[in-house]
């Protein structure tokens, strides 16, 4: 109830009720952004990058991840705001979404060759996973459902509401391979925007209910919730063992005073979570920007996208399994997602505000996407 009273005085607060973005462009506002130390130009015909990647810093001795003699890449550019990267180990290729343009695109790996619109329309599709029959679920924004694309093409519409009112904007997702079950959040970013999906007339930050973490059981297509003790879930993912569900809280967009931290839950049971407490702080050399897309490697480690700050924080941050900070990737764009991806799911693959991005790393991811 206290929690309940607490978000109901928030959503008063008119403060509260600005977009994501105008809030991320607000913070970065304040901040300090253009720094000519971490500068760094990505475009054709720049000059080549001298080893060791600069760019790639340890921040511990348990970061023994970087490797010697490889650069980071830009692959493509030319996105409004990428998300959702996921990799498709059987056609060696990775796919992720433009959401305001309403596509998926896909990066091939054996030449480089990017599609657009690879799936068009998309649904102003966010997160995107593989489940372990090799289908594609993808978290829509502007329908606010999950679907899964099955083998012949057709749609199937997993979750569309809970009890019986609709979904804010389906976000991000991730797969159990013990049983199939479909983990994913619901924070709401694409109804609070025409820009991303479809904005809803409720003039409430929670557009049709309160922003939650949810669980589709594969066998009967029921959905539960699972946890709602988090103000605005975003990116989540398992841990390396299963034991542990991470998820990145990004309530401080719309949530005055809410952490800019990712949160852990101990999972029960394969269905359920207890035991909510923070894993880590988004504070860095004294400013605090989000994460979003998360993902672990087979050390335990969590690789998390972060942003809203500047240059010389925006990239991908690195996280021990005990939640210290031990590396970091600068990006000289806003990160907001990232997967482990390649033959040897050795390649972390990062999709930037307007570009993808990836670098070889000395650890493998710990899923298949």
């Amino acid at each position: 109830m206290k929690q309940e009273e607490t978000l109901q005085r928030q959503n008063d607060n008119p403060m509260s009720r600005r977009t994501f973005v105008q809030a991320a462009a607000s913070l970065a506002a304040v901040t300090a952004m253009a720094s000519d130390a971490f500068a760094r130009n990505f475009s054709p015909g720049a000059d080549p990058v001298r080893y060791p990647e600069p760019d790639v810093v340890p921040l511990d001795k348990r970061f023994k991840y970087k490797l010697g003699n490889t650069p980071i890449m830009r692959l493509y550019t030319g996105t409004l705001w990428a998300e959702g990267p996921a990799w498709n180990g059987v056609g060696r290729y990775l796919l992720w979404s433009d959401i305001p343009s309403n596509e998926q695109l896909r990066w091939i790996e054996e030449d480089g060759h990017v599609s657009r619109q690879f799936r068009y329309p998309s649904g102003n599709s966010n997160g995107n996973t593989f489940d372990y029959q090799g289908r594609q679920i993808a978290c829509e924004h502007g329908n606010r459902r999950v679907v899964r694309y099955e083998y012949d093409g057709t749609i199937t519409v997993l979750a569309d509401s809970f009890g019986g009112k609709p979904f804010n904007a389906p976000n991000d997702a991730v797969v159990h391979p013990n049983d199939g079950g479909i983990w994913f959040t619901d924070p709401g970013y694409g109804s609070l925007m025409n820009y991303e999906g479809n904005k809803a007339d409720t003039g409430s930050v929670q557009p049709y209910q309160k922003e939650a973490i949810y669980r589709i059981d594969a066998q009967t297509g029921n959905t539960a919730m699972v946890t709602d003790e988090i103000y605005k879930p975003n990116g989540l993912c398992f841990s390396h063992d299963y034991t542990k569900l991470y998820a990145a809280d990004t309530g401080a967009s719309h949530y005055p005073g809410a952490p800019q931290d990712i949160k852990v839950w101990d999972i029960v049971d394969g269905t359920g979570l207890k035991n909510t407490r923070q894993f880590t702080t988004m504070e860095f050399e004294g400013k605090a920007g989000f994460a979003d897309g998360i993902r672990a490697d087979v050390d335990g480690n969590i690789w998390a996208s972060a942003g809203w700050v500047g240059d010389g924080y925006d990239g991908v941050h690195i996280f021990a399994p005990n939640g210290d900070r031990i590396g970091h990737i600068r990006l000289p764009e806003i990160c907001s997602n990232v997967c482990f991806g390649g033959t040897k799911r050795n390649r972390l693959f990062m999709t930037g505000s307007q570009s993808l991005y990836a670098v070889y790393v000395e650890t493998k991811g710990a899923h298949i996407s």
